[in-house]
């Protein structure tokens, strides 16, 4: 037997033996109430993205090459923009993304005291970035059901110094993110869209992440689709194809294909250039202060593979959330439901309860019994992010527009719990009747 032959049949094997273990897995998982673990969310898998993963591996390309190419093609024209870069993580995309507007490469880019629009309720990686490039973030509140600022809290907030808005899909609820584009217009802004909580939701018939400037995606495994780690960039400004990369690649110049094999690169001039008046190797040449924050080719592969189940993922997401909300419509006593606004197709990343003002019953409390029942919990990440002391002890000075009453509220009363498409029936309906248990002792 040929010596590629032997490698195709070890290949088939290996495929066969993985999808194998799958399938036993299948077979064994069986829900136990109280006794089996009910997550917040999860990465869904099966063995053909663990097969794509292997496959990637045992060709020994490691760094990003043509799968990378291949799903950032896919992801682009999913949300509908004209382009997207990988990266390691969704945090990673935030930060690659504000940096993007401060290069001197970029027309009328920031600077340095810019102040840029933000919601003062969220996960820490949709701001952090504007702490790190020292521009002044301006902290909104949001509204109590659906946990997105609104135009009105927006319009109270620009200023003369104003010059950019990052605002994220909170759990994959879409705000009205067509009159957040008009408002940036109106006002000359640079519009960043965070949906890493959202692909796949929808609105006004457009997917989310394809609305921004630049919108950024995470695949950390609790989201949409996973590749383990990992996240995206979505630009719709073709200069920063060459922009983000370089800040992502360490800053380098060199814009040729990571895997080009032609001595001369792409370009046909990759020893033409110069420093200092002498010939040098573009490779090595260092135009912009940068990271190294890309993922590997084994995690496109994955990628590609999840991509395609994401239509599916989102009808699961949609039928879990209704489930469960047929149910909480019995505790509005108790709880604000979350509400999406008439324009909103939400592909929900979990199910959020914020517990009313003047209920005896703590959020603590009943996280601890839901908990103690075998079902995650998490408050609505970090809440009102002015009261973490990360924020309130950082040198970059922040302002904030009104009393944030609301996002305090949820720093102290949300939490979420899982309807992710892992879970079925069984599940969503032992949350709820675990929730009914607790009220029923409350009163």
């Amino acid at each position: 037997m040929k010596k590629v032959d032997q490698e195709a049949k070890l290949r088939n094997d290996i495929e066969k033996k993985i999808k194998k273990i799958f399938s036993l897995r299948k077979k064994d998982k069986k829900f136990i109430p109280g006794k089996s673990w009910i997550q917040y969310a999860g990465g869904v898998f099966d063995h053909k993205e663990i097969n794509a993963s292997v496959d990637s591996l045992i060709d020994g390309w490691f760094g990003l090459g043509v799968k990378g190419e291949a799903l950032e093609k896919k992801l682009a024209a999913f949300v509908g923009a004209k382009g997207s870069i990988l990266t390691n993580s969704g945090s990673s995309a935030n930060l690659l993304a504000v940096t993007s507007l401060l290069s001197y490469f970029y027309p009328n880019h920031l600077n340095p005291g810019d102040e840029v629009i933000t919601a003062a309720c969220g996960f820490p990686t949709t701001v952090n970035p504007l702490f790190q490039n020292n521009l002044k973030p301006v902290f909104v509140d949001v509204e109590p059901d659906t946990y997105n600022v609104t135009i009105e809290n927006l319009e109270k907030a620009v200023s003369k110094k104003t010059r950019a808005v990052i605002l994220a899909h909170t759990l994959g609820n879409p705000f009205e993110v067509d009159r957040v584009v008009e408002f940036c217009k109106a006002h000359n802004l640079f519009f960043i869209e965070d949906n890493c909580d959202a692909l796949g939701s929808k609105y006004n018939g457009k997917r989310t992440g394809g609305f921004g400037l630049l919108a950024t995606q995470s695949f950390y495994p609790p989201h949409h689709m996973t590749i383990g780690e990992g996240g995206a960039i979505h630009y719709n400004d073709l200069r920063f194809e060459r922009i983000t990369k370089s800040l992502r690649d360490w800053g380098r110049s060199c814009w040729c294909p990571g895997d080009e094999k032609r001595t001369w690169g792409t370009c046909g001039a990759r020893f033409n250039y110069r420093i200092d008046g002498k010939l040098y190797d573009h490779k090595y040449m260092f135009n912009q202060i940068g990271y190294n924050l890309k993922p590997i080719e084994a995690q496109a592969a994955m990628g590609l593979e999840q991509i395609k189940r994401v239509p599916g993922f989102t009808r699961e997401r949609a039928y879990n959330f209704k489930r469960f909300f047929e149910h909480a419509k019995r505790w509005e006593k108790y709880f604000i439901l979350p509400r999406s606004l008439p324009l909103a197709q939400p592909s929900w990343f979990a199910f959020p309860l914020t517990i009313r003002d003047g209920v005896k019953f703590s959020r603590m409390k009943l996280a601890l019994f839901l908990e103690e029942r075998m079902i995650q919990t998490r408050p609505l990440f970090g809440g009102n992010l002015t009261h973490q002391s990360a924020y309130a002890k950082s040198r970059v000075k922040y302002r904030q527009v009104g009393n944030l009453a609301n996002s305090t509220r949820i720093l102290h009363n949300t939490f979420f719990v899982g309807i992710y498409p892992a879970l079925g029936d069984q599940e969503i309906d032992y949350i709820a009747q675990s929730i009914d248990d607790f009220l029923k002792k409350e009163k």
